[in-house]
């Protein structure tokens, strides 16, 4: 097989000879370095290509550009040369059309938006209307009542998260009290850090940091349960044997949530401030005795009332919203992944707001005025 002859350029004052086969396959070696060269030589104005043997688009191309988009002052070319660079003229100096934009694109984008958001308020009230009749049919039947499947939610959703929120509410206890520590003490108010302590753990803090963990703890595992029985078409199964999926499974989780989230957001209380007596033993050597007993007096036991109601009123919120993500995942991963995702942050977004609504409609029940 007869070898390619190798792409070859020499510079010589004004002229600058050319030789070898052009081609792509002969220039891909090399290329690196004859651009090199071809930008150091493009100036020069006589150029020699009577030696090219052959070249195709590519060579032509290299070259086209090399000059500058036009011609040497003097180029020796043969006539079989002449057609590639014929072809590749016309097309040397295109650019790609710009992307066509739509001047309605944002018009269109917040109506899908709009479009989004009422299909979701849509399913969420179907589901809503669903559970409600649920709890009015087994109001009439008792006897239907679903006891294992709810004691098995109440188990997975209070029982087994104690652990993590104790822990978190213990330390989340010490920060707490160690901050106001370092302040209380430049005034000489160390014993205001009960007050503090109190009435932040009760009514804020403990319901509203129970409820994020549970938001990402259990609500994420119900919309996920939830997703995989709607891609292995268990939903499905369970209405043609006659079996609603919402007093089998939706109904359950909500009232566990409902009662769990109470005991649990007292748990994480109590927790928190047994971390931040403890911080205030060490750092402001505040007996624990008299912590105990200056903590009925300082906060009134209405915080206590606001803290519970909180958490019952989380827990039903993060269980439904948990339970419509998990109805609307369709048959793939991607939706399941999209879905839980979207199901956490929703509800940590709605305790939020629910929490700000709390407190402006309980801004003068059991804050203590003196």
């Amino acid at each position: 097989m007869q070898a390619r002859p190798q792409p070859h350029l020499e510079h010589e004052g004004a002229h600058c000879r050319l030789s070898g086969d052009w081609t792509l396959a002969a220039l891909r070696p090399r290329l690196v370095w004859l651009r090199a060269r071809l930008l150091v030589v493009r100036a020069v104005p006589v150029w020699d290509l009577s030696q090219i043997s052959r070249i195709d688009s590519f060579g032509a191309l290299l070259l086209w550009r090399a000059w500058g988009m036009r011609e040497p002052e003097t180029l020796v070319m043969p006539p079989a040369l002449h057609s590639a660079f014929d072809r590749i003229k016309p097309l040397a100096g295109l650019r790609p059309p710009s992307p066509h934009r739509d001047p309605w694109l944002p018009v269109l984008r917040v109506g899908r938006t709009v479009l989004g958001l009422l299909d979701q308020l849509r399913d969420f009230s179907h589901m809503l209307g669903m559970v409600v009749s649920e709890v009015g049919r087994l109001l009439i039947e008792p006897r239907s009542i679903p006891f294992k499947e709810f004691s098995a939610a109440l188990y997975k959703a209070g029982v087994q998260a104690m652990p993590i929120s104790a822990l978190v509410g213990f330390l989340i206890g010490i920060v707490l009290s160690y901050l106001s520590a370092l302040q209380l003490r430049n005034f000489g108010a160390d014993a205001l850090i009960i007050n503090i302590l109190g009435i932040g753990i009760i009514r804020e803090l403990g319901p509203v940091l129970v409820s994020i963990l549970v938001a990402g703890r259990s609500g994420s595992a119900i919309t996920a349960q939830l997703g995989v029985m709607r891609v292995t078409e268990e939903l499905d199964a369970l209405s043609a044997i006659g079996v609603s999926p919402y007093q089998r499974l939706i109904w359950p989780k909500v009232l566990a949530m409902a009662i769990a989230m109470p005991l649990l957001v007292l748990w994480t209380s109590v927790a928190a401030l047994g971390g931040g007596m403890l911080a205030a033993d060490l750092q402001l050597e505040i007996d624990w005795r008299f912590f105990l007993m200056s903590l009925p007096h300082v906060v009134p036991v209405q915080n206590l009332y606001i803290g519970l109601s909180k958490g019952a009123v989380f827990g039903v919120a993060i269980a439904l919203i948990a339970c419509h993500f998990g109805l609307r995942i369709r048959p793939n991963t991607e939706s399941l992944s999209r879905n839980t995702t979207s199901a956490v942050v929703t509800a940590i977004t709605a305790v939020i707001l629910l929490d700000a609504v709390f407190a402006m409609l309980t801004r003068g029940v059991g804050v203590p005025l003196r």
